[in-house]
């Protein structure tokens, strides 16, 4: 993949002048077909993030989390202030409803739900589709946990979680204790399981 992009890049700027720019953009367009072939999602559902974006400070593990306020998919509010001082919060990023990859990662979440129940863990997952959307995803998959309508990736921003090749939504879990710092920021867009399984750790050595 790294010597086929970067070829494509190097092909893009050769063109110079204005083709530059529409080389750059046929980039962009192939890079979007090649992460569809891998993670399932349609290139439709991915649009190229505005020129001139500033960049998001990303949220650290040591940090505290901002607290904030959300929408899920019943249409109630999750405040994340409400957990201070009572549970911890395993706060899962993920690009697409019922995709592949995202479908493997709520899946393990829930297998694993039980465990994390125990430790007093509240597990909440976030995309940016819309509330029937994640409501039809939860009843098919029999998801126990509680999912964010992110729609303007306002969330997504606050905690800066990056793109994948800079375009993609990415794939973050984050592991926040009963005092609001971020225990562990894991980034993997392709993984499943090893976040759940990283999870799992760091409410463990948080607990110790």
């Amino acid at each position: 993949m790294r010597g086929s992009f970067n070829g494509l890049i190097y092909r893009s700027w050769a063109v110079g002048g204005g083709g530059w720019l529409r080389g750059l953009d046929a980039t962009a367009q192939k890079a979007k077909v090649y992460y569809a072939s891998l993670t399932g999602i349609g290139c439709e559902s991915m649009p190229h993030p505005p020129l001139g974006d500033p960049p998001v400070p990303s949220i650290n593990v040591g940090d505290k989390a901002p607290p904030f306020q959300a929408t899920l998919q019943d249409g109630s509010t999750f405040d994340s202030a409400s957990l201070l001082g009572r549970k911890s919060l395993v706060l899962f990023f993920y690009p697409k409803d019922g995709t592949p990859v995202c479908t493997q990662q709520a899946c393990a979440f829930r297998d694993a739900y039980a465990q994390f129940v125990g430790a007093d863990v509240e597990v909440v997952g976030v995309s940016s589709d819309s509330p029937e959307s994640h409501q039809r995803f939860a009843a098919r998959h029999s998801l126990p946990f509680p999912i964010i309508s992110d729609s303007r990736g306002a969330l997504r921003r606050l905690f800066g979680v990056p793109r994948a090749l800079g375009i993609f939504p990415g794939r973050v879990t984050y592991v926040i204790d009963k005092e609001g710092v971020v225990r562990m920021a894991y980034n993997a867009t392709l993984a499943a399981e090893p976040h759940v399984r990283k999870a799992l750790e760091a409410v463990a050595a948080a607990t110790q």
